[in-house]
């Protein structure tokens, strides 16, 4: 064997052992077997009474808020307030500088990270700099779903 061909050898053993490790590096290791989700699709056009369906009581039971930007004119999160089970569906835009609030189950108030308000679950104000409610809408519970009057 020369030399030439010694190095091709080397060259090409370093390639496999190259690509073997980026095979490796690239799987998960274990094989993940297709699980059917049972999760239907929720319409969520405007219906008759003005109400559009956000999503399924058990996702704001498991996940404790829905926020959805998506599927209304503007933001919504719902909550449930702890004390009296009832849904709480507010815009999140901080009436501040706009920045989204967040819901703090512990104390039950809707916080601004950015400045410091505070709002109640029904979106008043309870301390500035904000000098404006954020805005509610109506929200109930119907056939395991979340419906919210957002228009």
């Amino acid at each position: 064997m020369d030399r030439r061909e010694f190095i091709g050898w080397v060259s090409v053993s370093a390639l496999a052992n190259f690509l073997l490790v980026v095979l490796t590096a690239c799987s998960s290791g274990k094989d993940k077997p297709q699980v059917k989700q049972e999760n239907p699709k929720i319409n969520k056009i405007v219906r008759k009474d003005g109400f559009i369906v956000l999503s399924k009581v058990q996702a704001l039971s498991e996940q404790g808020i829905i926020l959805d930007k998506q599927n209304a004119a503007k933001p919504i999160l719902i909550v449930r307030n702890p004390d009296n089970m009832n849904l709480s569906a507010i815009n999140p835009t901080c009436t501040h500088q706009g920045c989204l609030v967040e819901w703090k189950t512990a104390t039950k108030i809707f916080a601004c990270p950015c400045h410091g308000s505070k709002f109640s679950s029904d979106g008043k104000i309870l301390t500035g700099p904000a000098e404006k409610p954020l805005e509610s809408f109506e929200a109930k519970e119907e056939d395991g779903l979340v419906l919210v009057k957002a228009i």
